[in-house]
């Protein structure tokens, strides 16, 4: 039976709006924590390989560069059935939130690492250099100047990402990879039922919110600038 108002709230079934709430939670924070340690990785590498002189640096930096822009370009929806058969291999499935995981990871990353490295550069090259001049080695200088100095752009970036991957999440949704787009999808939009799109939305709206409250929390805490 069809429904074709938005305010049919009878029709809802809520244990299963809840379960596809989880799910799109648990596909987003997996998929971010991932996303955060890949893009600081090759943010740093494409930073710290960008000015180099050195043959195998710069042949580095070039082929890192161009992973990033590729799988930046790919829409996500193209990327999900690219990633198909790699996604089998890796998960066994190509259904259910774990098999979202592998698009969400490699469409998310590329977008992120080039934040990072625009983070980075705008780093005072002062304080840099002042490190270098006390003897600070590589590994000292990443961890103790560039991300430090760079946390409160980091995590901002890494808010606006947390977003596009929600987003992301509901078109996975709508190819079976279960959460709040794969609900609307099947049981709302296939059944005529716009009370289900709706009420899927509006939960989505306030995720989306909630993540954003957390992002600027944090920035504000670590922004020495704003203390």
């Amino acid at each position: 039976m069809t429904n074709g108002s938005y305010f049919a709230f009878h029709t809802v079934d809520w244990n299963s709006m809840w379960g596809a709430t989880w799910e799109t939670i648990w596909m987003t924070l997996v998929s971010m924590v991932v996303v955060v340690i890949l893009g600081i990785l090759l943010g740093l590498l494409l930073f710290e390989t960008g000015d180099s002189n050195n043959f195998f640096a710069k042949a580095l930096n070039w082929l890192v560069s161009l992973f990033v822009n590729v799988f930046r370009s790919i829409p996500f929806i193209i990327l999900i059935l690219l990633l198909l058969p790699i996604t089998k291999n890796l998960v066994g499935t190509i259904i259910g939130p774990t098999a979202a995981l592998p698009s969400l990871i490699v469409s998310a990353a590329p977008f992120y690492a080039r934040m990072v490295e625009v983070a980075l550069h705008e780093i005072d090259h002062g304080v840099i250099e002042a490190a270098e001049a006390m003897g600070a080695s590589e590994t000292q200088i990443i961890l103790k100047v560039l991300i430090p100095e760079s946390m409160p752009a980091l995590v901002s970036e890494a808010t606006v990402t947390t977003i596009s991957l929600i987003g992301y999440t509901a078109m996975a949704g709508a190819i079976g990879a279960g959460g709040l787009g794969n609900l609307a999808y099947i049981d709302g939009f296939e059944t005529n039922n716009n009370t289900i799109v709706l009420v899927a939305t509006v939960i989505i709206v306030l995720i989306v919110f909630v993540f954003q409250f957390i992002g600027d929390f944090l920035v504000r805490r670590i922004d020495k600038r704003t203390l």
